[in-house]
């Protein structure tokens, strides 16, 4: 369990080297490529009804329509534990609130006397979100994903997620009343590489969509990497993540928990902690075995736990280990640390930063406000986590009066010509009287 990476007392590898002794989970997406691939032909070519039948094959559930009807949102959010839904409620409010800053305006730019560049932010038309539903049900991604689209503007939302059997074909009840509380009336209980070729391609009810979005297993990623293209799509998310870059000054207890937390959702997850302290890194290893027994899913986080995906990396001072986390690139990294603002503000990538010890990955999971939709397999090094941008696109409108073209002209001719594109100086000269 959590096996030691110790790089103390050397000089730190290269970016390249690093990334290579890092702890990291393996998803070949390629392996499962030869077996997505068909489900999606079949949707293609025979919709509702291949949904049907590999939705029978797969979850065990066959029901003639796949949409949920707005009886059983309206059922799920009426007899929702009233806890629950004032935890929904809060949680809506603070993403809500977040992501709101975040939409873009309009901006015009005056060139030239006469000549202006206006982008305009202009959102998707129809998107569809993929909520889990496997070893968990993330009615949390319900809310990641739906508020930020809303705020966006995309004025078709649809939904898909796995139904459950023990819920008698409908997808889980907590899911449906997110949907309801938000306003989505338009869910599917259709999951897996199924669900994504439904958005791509259009089954039964579902129209096509523009952009899929929110995270799912291999076989969802596989699907979505087959189909990007044909839809956007936001990431190809990989198993779950966490980093913690600690120092002596961090609770155990803390890291310890947080590092578990993360383990829950799979046995793939990756839990690491990099630390510039040995005397942390062994309370920490003394702690993990007595919250593990203590918690539902023990074995899956055993699992996640002693993968090769999870470690303690030990550094010699808090400069090493930024340069760690940097090229580790985790979804999400704690910074528990002296000073934990300002380490945080040097690092350059992860998905998200939970600064300090009163900032757990869970908040961020739930109630931070932020997104927990993230990129993950080191993606953080050029990928953002979802967001009202994710669901927008500029577009530029060019706008100059005779004048304004007049006055350039002579440049478009010369540039033109230097790429021994004529036509392309004749359509400007063309206007010149």
């Amino acid at each position: 369990m959590l096996t030691r990476i110790d790089l103390r007392g050397s000089q730190l590898p290269g970016v390249r080297e690093l990334s290579g002794l890092l702890p990291r989970a393996s998803t070949d997406v390629e392996s499962v490529e030869a077996v997505v691939r068909p489900v999606l032909e079949d949707v293609r070519l025979r919709g509702a009804a291949a949904v049907r039948e590999i939705t029978a094959r797969f979850d065990g559930v066959d029901a003639e329509d796949f949409a949920v009807p707005q009886a059983a949102l309206d059922e799920a959010l009426a007899t929702v534990d009233p806890t629950l839904r004032e935890a929904l409620e809060e949680a809506v409010a603070r993403v809500r609130k977040v992501h709101a800053d975040q939409r873009r305006t309009d901006t015009t730019t005056q060139v030239v006397p006469g000549g202006t560049v206006t982008e305009r932010w202009v959102p998707v038309r129809r998107v569809g979100l993929y909520v889990p539903g496997g070893l968990a049900p993330l009615l949390s991604s319900v809310v990641m994903n739906v508020v930020p689209a809303q705020i966006a503007g995309v004025e078709s939302i649809a939904v898909a997620t796995p139904p459950q059997r023990d819920n008698g074909g409908l997808p889980d009840a907590g899911v449906l009343a997110a949907c309801a509380l938000l306003g989505v009336t338009e869910v599917y209980a259709v999951g897996g590489a199924q669900a994504i070729a439904v958005f791509g391609y259009g089954a039964g009810a579902c129209e096509p969509v523009d952009l899929v979005t929110g995270p799912g297993n291999v076989y969802v990623t596989a699907a979505k990497r087959l189909l990007r293209g044909l839809i956007g799509i936001d990431s190809e998310a990989g198993p779950t993540e966490v980093a913690v870059l600690a120092d002596d000054t961090a609770d155990p207890v803390h890291v310890a928990a947080d590092l578990i937390s993360q383990a829950e959702h799979d046995p793939l997850a990756g839990a690491v902690l990099v630390t510039t302290s040995e005397a942390l890194a062994d309370a920490v290893l003394e702690l993990v075995p007595g919250q593990v027994a203590a918690t539902k899913h023990s074995d899956r986080i055993d699992t996640a736990l002693a993968g090769t995906q999870s470690g303690i990396v030990l550094v010699d001072d808090l400069d090493a280990g930024l340069a760690v986390v940097d090229a580790y690139a985790a979804e999400h990294l704690e910074i528990q640390t002296r000073d934990a603002r300002a380490v945080a503000e040097r690092v350059r990538n992860a998905g998200a930063v939970f600064v300090g010890p009163w900032s757990p990955v869970s908040l961020g999971d739930y109630a931070a406000g932020s997104n927990h939709v993230l990129p993950t397999g080191g993606c953080a090094r050029h990928s953002s986590g979802l967001s009202v941008q994710t669901f927008l696109r500029g577009i530029h409108l060019v706008e100059y009066d005779e004048a304004a073209l007049a006055d350039v002209a002579r440049h478009v001719d010369v540039l033109a010509h230097a790429e021994d594109l004529p036509a392309h100086a004749a359509a400007v000269a063309v206007r010149q009287k």
